[in-house]
């Protein structure tokens, strides 16, 4: 069996960042799977139900926007995919499935500290059908914590915007200062640090 590893979030200047981990069937319909920055909003949903439904064990990951700052966002993308294989051998197990993992794949240049084979690959994201997956439920599970976000702080927008650097995100930022779930390493643009004042 193949896991898939992937993470979203990494670009944003608020929220945490998450992971997914998730191993497929022989006879999972990929056809369904794509690059999940390149599916429309429909196809993703669609494709999360399906992953959902009839992956053999899939898992989410997070790292919140404090261990962002603590320890880099390239760390706390690989903390989250360790995460998020850790909590797919706890669905597994839930689920008495047995899982026989003989390699990972993760999405970009690096790899997490997981017990199994992990290899990098650039834009696995786009042509491994595991990473496409985690991929998919990466983003959806993001996009709705960020939703949820956008009701408690419903002065930053983020619910429109998902904690990205747009023009509305930081011109709230400059109007009402950090949010709780800022990300405070981050600066918000090139001629602005993003909490220098």
């Amino acid at each position: 069996m193949r896991c898939g590893l992937d993470e979203a979030g990494r670009g944003p200047l608020a929220g945490p960042v998450c992971a997914a981990a998730v191993v497929l069937p022989q006879d999972f319909p990929i056809e369904v799977l794509g690059d999940s920055k390149k599916l429309s909003l429909a196809q993703r949903e669609k494709a999360r139900v399906i992953i959902y439904q009839q992956a053999v064990a899939w898992g989410i990951g997070w790292a919140s926007a404090a261990e962002i700052d603590k320890i880099n966002i390239l760390q706390a993308s690989l903390l989250a995919m360790e995460r998020a294989f850790y909590a797919m051998l706890s669905y597994a197990a839930s689920m008495n499935r047995s899982l026989d993992i003989s390699e990972a794949v993760a999405d970009g240049l690096y790899t997490p500290h997981i017990p199994v084979p992990c290899s990098a690959l650039v834009k696995a994201d786009g042509s491994v059908p595991e990473v496409m997956a985690a991929s998919i439920l990466a983003k959806t599970a993001r996009d709705r914590m960020m939703e949820r976000y956008g009701w408690i702080y419903p002065e930053y927008g983020f619910e429109q915007h998902k904690g990205y650097p747009t023009k509305l995100h930081r011109s709230r930022i400059l109007q009402y200062g950090p949010s709780p779930i800022q990300r405070l390493s981050f600066s918000i643009g090139p001629e602005q640090a993003l909490f220098d004042f």
